[in-house]
Formats: C-alpha cells, structure tokens, sequence
C-alpha cells in the first residue's frame, strides 16, 4: 500500500519544499525547484517523481504549477558545476529557487540530508523527503519535468548522444556518444565521462 504523504512539518508556517534533478548525469545542468502548496492540497498521483511514469509526472507539472501558492524553477549549469562541484551546486540551485519564490517561506523542507542556511530561513533536511512529504515530492516532480524538457531541446543541438531519452545519465548510449563524438559544451567535465577515462579534449 503506498504510503500517505504528509502535507507539512508545521502545520503554523508557510513551508516550501525543495528538490533537485541531474545530480548523476553527465551532461546538462542541475535543476532544481522549491513550491509551497496550499492547506488544501491533495491529489491521487502525487508522489516521489521518480516512482512515477514520465506521463504521470508530465500529467501532474500543470496541475502543481496551476494550484502551487508559490513555486519556482533555477538551474546552475554545467560550467559551474565543474567549478563547485555537483553537491554545492545542488544547494546552490535550490536557494535560487527559493530566492525566485513571490512568498517567502517560514521554513524549508530539504530533500536529502545537506543543506546551507539560505537569508536565515530555517530548514530541515530531510532523507527520502520526496516520499514523505508532498511539498518536496511536488518540488522533484517539477525539478524532473523542467529539466527533462531542457535536456529534449538540447538534444535536438547534439542528437549523437541520446539525450531524448537518457536525458544526461551515464547509459551505454549516452558514453558511445562521448566516446565516438567527443564532448559537447554541455558536458560536465569534471565528471568521469568514460568508464575508461579517455582523453577527448577535456
């Protein structure tokens, strides 16, 4: 039986969950969102984006950004990834999306369990939160679909490396890519692009 997600932490503040996606892939930016949803907010589907189809999760993007009191989408790009590596960059996206939020919450919900103080709002971190709590799992599933929308565009500029459908994760279709056309300006390079790390440039 699936478990009931939670519609807060505490029930007297204004909380905003937060997530990210991209963190293992290889190319592409990390995206994450933050959303505040209403006392009244319920829906069947709702869930852990990733326990959910892409058509659940695609079917589910309007109906959070339509009835959400606040949410935002930020992303920090590969470049910067490379320069601050991936776990900062997570927070990092997370606290642009909060900052990017017309209502300024009273307190965070944090998928995962690391976090930096963002303006002194005070946040919880909390692991597997995306299953647990609908603000976070409303966060992931707009995370997911944002980037997964990028990653299709981008494919469309560098079609060789499966991107459509790998959207950025280490697959054996996305490293033949790497391996048979090198890098692209998306890449992360910090990243261990090959299994056998080969010289292409980076």
């Amino acid at each position: 039986m699936k478990r009931q997600l939670d519609l807060f932490m505490y029930p007297d503040k204004i909380e905003a969950g937060c997530d990210e996606a991209g963190r293992g892939c290889l190319a592409g930016p990390v995206v994450a969102a933050a959303v505040i949803l209403p006392r009244t907010f319920a829906h069947p589907l709702l869930n852990d984006s990733k326990q959910l189809s892409e058509k659940q999760r695609d079917k589910l993007r309007p109906i959070i950004e339509r009835e959400a009191l606040a949410w935002a989408v930020a992303i920090v790009n590969n470049h910067e990834i490379d320069q601050i590596n991936i776990l900062n960059a997570s927070i990092v996206a997370m606290q642009r999306a909060v900052a990017q939020l017309p209502i300024v919450p009273e307190h965070l919900l944090i998928d995962g369990n690391r976090f930096k103080p963002y303006k002194k709002i005070p946040h919880t971190c909390v692991v597997k939160g995306d299953g647990k709590y609908l603000p976070i799992a409303a966060a992931s599933i707009l995370a997911k679909t944002h980037r997964d929308a990028l990653m299709q565009n981008l494919n469309k500029e560098y079609p060789g490396y499966g991107w459509d459908k790998n959207k950025g994760y280490p697959t054996k279709a996305h490293r033949a890519g790497i391996e048979n056309l090198g890098t692209t300006p998306y890449h992360r390079l910090s990243f261990r692009l090959l299994d056998k790390q080969l010289k292409l440039g980076m």
